[in-house]
């Protein structure tokens, strides 16, 4: 019953976007990020995607010293997108792992399959595609380190864009039931909200719901269910003053998490800010959070801490057309630990969608 009543939920909410959709006539004036057409409007064409990028993020912080390690290696994907139309895509590759000094090679190998409709206001996906630039959450919900060993969504996404912001209904299958291993499912939905087009002021959510059943030969395990929610009043001043980029949020999280049969739901409440300034190669990123400790699997484990502060130096090394190189300095602030700090490299690479072939409509 209460994967169907969750089912429900989300069903409702991407009807309701869709509707929503439907009683705009403009187009929402975004950055490339937020854009939902990611393949050349061409009629029966074949074309290749090659991107990838190699971190380094060393996590040795003493405040979570049972969760030190250092994470490091190099994401590849390669994928084949037949286009039968400007709408419709079918794509066929592979999002491949390798850990530095891991054995094997290829540690994890991620098949990339999926159905895409594109359009001006609405994307489809669904299969097992790429979660990068479409569900951008806060660490304080969702660890930025999924995207290094879970890069792909396996299951189905519907995104809409208006002049007014985006909406995004989602769905995800971790781990199906098999006698060793637990049912394990994510749904969530995130969105903007701009009441004044290409004005300063908006608001954003998010929500995220985590459901971890037991394996077939373990019915009696018990079950847990996890979720979060945020909404954000934010401030976009980009390119209104010497900055480049320059944002500021603020706004309230909550979350609820239980183990069926031991205990019921237990709220969490905080209060949650940030910034992002940025100014040619060099920018700067701040959050905040304090209230109730939270205890979400797949948030980021600092925000299990009744205060916390993190900083982020982001240093751009080289930036080109089809590749970025970044430094960044992590600066983490919890009780009893004022000088904990992450540093890491990332570089990133997407050569873009190439023509291989075109083919007749016959």
């Amino acid at each position: 019953m209460t994967k169907i009543k969750y089912l429900l939920i989300f069903i409702i909410l991407l009807s309701t976007s869709l509707l929503y959709s439907q009683d705009q006539r403009k187009t929402l004036d975004t950055s490339k990020k937020n854009q939902n057409i990611l393949f050349d409007k061409k009629t029966n064409t074949l074309d290749i995607h090659f991107n990838g990028f190699a971190f380094l993020d060393d996590h040795e912080y003493d405040a979570l010293i049972p969760l030190r390690k250092t994470i490091s290696g190099t994401r590849t994907e390669f994928d084949l997108g037949l286009n039968v139309d400007s709408l419709n895509h079918f794509v066929f590759g592979t999002n491949a792992l390798h850990e530095f000094g891991g054995v094997p090679y290829f540690v994890r190998v991620d098949p990339v399959i999926y159905y895409s409709y594109t359009s001006k206001h609405l994307l489809f996906n669904a299969g097992e595609f790429p979660r990068n630039q479409l569900l951008d959450y806060p660490r304080s919900l969702l660890n930025d380190t999924v995207q290094y060993f879970r890069p792909n969504v396996q299951g189905l996404l519907l995104r809409v864009n208006t002049s007014m912001g985006y909406e995004t209904g989602w769905i995800d299958w971790w781990s199906r039931q098999t006698p060793t291993e637990r049912n394990i499912f994510m749904a969530g939905e995130i969105g903007k909200f701009i009441p004044f087009p290409n004005h300063v002021l908006y608001l954003s959510h998010y929500f995220l719901f985590q459901h971890n059943a037991g394996s077939k030969s373990d019915t009696a395990g018990n079950i847990r269910d996890s979720g979060g929610a945020q909404f954000r009043l934010g401030l976009n001043l980009s390119h209104k003053t010497v900055f480049d980029s320059l944002k500021i949020e603020a706004g309230a999280m909550g979350t609820e998490y239980r183990e069926r049969s031991v205990y019921g739901f237990r709220l969490s409440e905080g209060f949650i800010a940030s910034f992002f300034i940025s100014y040619h190669k060099v920018a700067l990123f701040d959050e905040f959070y304090k209230g109730d400790p939270n205890f979400l699997t797949f948030s980021d484990p600092f925000y299990s801490k009744p205060i916390y502060n993190r900083l982020d130096f982001i240093y751009t090394a080289f930036l080109g057309k089809h590749f970025k190189g970044q430094f960044i300095l992590g600066l983490h602030q919890s009780p009893g630990r004022l000088t904990d700090s992450q540093p890491g490299f990332k570089v990133v690479y997407d050569f873009g969608r190439k023509v291989l072939a075109r083919f007749s409509d016959n």
